[in-house]
């Protein structure tokens, strides 16, 4: 099958018929709802831009298991100049959007899975990795759009799995037979998942032997009986409901992802879409290693982002009238400075990656967890330094309709008006962007997406090696070694 375009991509979401709620209402049909349409948007980008000739090189790959073109986001890398195309690809994206393009979590997973599969048939003779591997060429060869499905409710926080008072706040099997297995459960955050195909479950932290129900990883269809998708609320989603698209700041792509909370009412999974049941011990690693990749993405897409948020806060500064200002240009200067240092950081882990086992290679995790933990910070600076430069107005326009208004438009007309030459409606097209790129939403999922800044700071730790360096600093300070033993 050919890779989609856009308009195929969007032809595809209308059979799915998914079982998805918002605002208190059942919707009937997802690819034509408005409230979805920003985020169908920004997928329907990804396919469209595999056949671009300015683009194709980077949006697509050559299949290791076919040797047929497919879409990079469902490709496994086979080396580190993938890892590094797949940053580049990102900021690009990033950069046209201005918002999340949703597939990254399913090819992360999709990357992790492959790995730890084949290493868990390795040491326990399982028949996982060929299991996965038919999945995957299913995937690629229909270019189909993978939600990865990892973050659980968690209950609470200070108890494992299997000590939950509720036992459905980790997602669990409970059923198995000759046919396959049947799971419990809820996935919360899951961007992309109501214009997604199919959904990869995986477990959520490292299990014991107690939690063994729960370590579980799948493959299912996002409309598949028993799945319920609860649509979550965004920064300003209403604005999208009420007609115009100033007000929405970025019409076309909307805010971050479109994320959900999926529940899974015994949810019935064939035995060969199931490629962990059981395993816990190889839990730990597959959340290690899909977080790094998904961490290793935040300095391309962010920087995507902030490319966009850096051009918007100078066109502000330009319409008020001081972009000549020394204090404004030292201010794009920094938040220019910031960008690529999260940039760099990403290509970083990317070339110090290497080969798994399996063959397919793996970023370095010291240097993904440090992006990330970067990102964290720096947008957050980014965007304070684009309000410092923006000013006040993009916090208090009126709206649309009051600018369209028989009565009082021609006041805000006059009123927010910035240097003579921009017409108001510019400025305030400017000012509603940089809000919407820079408020609720966004930053949230900044901090927390791909983990927790502690998660992060869990695997710098880990991946520190911090015996070595104080063996290093023994060895100029002229410290030898005590024998332990004595």
């Amino acid at each position: 099958m050919p890779l989609k375009d856009g308009k195929a991509y969007r032809e595809s979401l209308q059979p799915l018929k998914m079982n998805v709620y918002a605002f208190g209402e059942k919707i009937e049909n997802v690819a034509e709802h408005p409230l979805f349409q920003p985020h169908i948007n920004a997928a329907a980008l990804t396919y469209e831009l595999a056949h671009d000739p300015l683009t194709e090189d980077l949006v697509t790959a050559t299949s290791h298991l076919t040797g047929l073109k497919i879409s990079r986001f469902t490709h496994i890398h086979q080396s580190t100049d993938d890892l590094i195309k797949k940053v580049k690809m990102l900021r690009l994206i990033a950069g046209r959007t201005g918002s999340c393009f949703q597939r990254c979590v399913g090819w992360d997973a999709m990357n992790a899975t492959y790995s730890v599969t084949y290493e868990m048939d390795q040491e326990l003779g399982t028949g996982y990795f060929q299991r996965f591997r038919n999945f995957l060429q299913y995937i690629q060869e229909n270019d189909l759009m993978l939600a990865g499905a990892m973050t659980d409710p968690k209950g609470d926080r200070g108890l494992s799995p299997a000590k939950q008072v509720d036992p459905d706040m980790f997602v669990r099997v409970v059923a198995k037979n000759e046919a396959g297995i049947v799971i419990r459960g809820a996935k919360v955050h899951q961007t992309g998942i109501i214009n997604s195909h199919e959904m990869l479950i995986m477990p959520t932290m490292a299990m014991a032997e107690e939690d063994v129900d729960y370590a579980v990883c799948c493959a299912l269809p996002t409309n598949a009986p028993g799945v319920i998708h609860i649509f979550g609320r965004q920064t300003n989603d209403e604005r999208r409901l009420g007609g115009g698209d100033i007000d929405q700041g970025n019409a076309r792509y909307g805010t971050v992802g479109g994320e959900a909370l999926t529940v899974l009412n015994d949810v019935f999974v064939p035995w060969e879409r199931v490629f962990m049941c059981g395993e816990y011990q190889y839990a730990g690693l597959l959340v290690e290693r899909f977080a790094s990749y998904h961490r290793q993405n935040y300095g391309g897409c962010k920087a995507g982002v902030s490319d966009i948020i850096i051009g918007a806060t100078t066109a502000m500064a330009e319409y008020n009238g001081v972009a000549k200002a020394s204090h404004v240009r030292d201010k794009v200067v920094e938040m220019v400075h910031l960008t690529e240092t999260l940039y760099c950081g990403s290509i970083a882990c990317s070339c110090e990656g290497a080969v798994t086992p399996s063959g397919a290679f793996f970023v370095n995790p010291l240097l993904a967890n440090t992006v990330k933990q970067n990102v964290t910070r720096f947008i957050y600076e980014i965007a304070r330094l684009s309000h410092d430069v923006s000013g006040g107005c993009i916090a208090t326009l009126p709206s649309e309709q009051d600018l369209r208004h028989d009565e009082v438009g021609k006041y805000v007309e006059k009123y927010f008006k910035g240097v003579d030459g921009v017409p108001t409606e510019e400025r305030m097209r400017m000012a509603r962007l940089v809000e919407n790129m820079t408020g609720g939403t966004a930053l949230v999922e900044s901090m927390h997406g791909a983990g927790s800044p502690q998660a992060q700071r869990v695997m710098i730790l880990r991946q520190a090696n911090l015996g070595h360096k104080v063996k290093l600093a023994k060895e100029l300070a002229g410290i030898k070694e005590r024998d332990s033993k004595k």
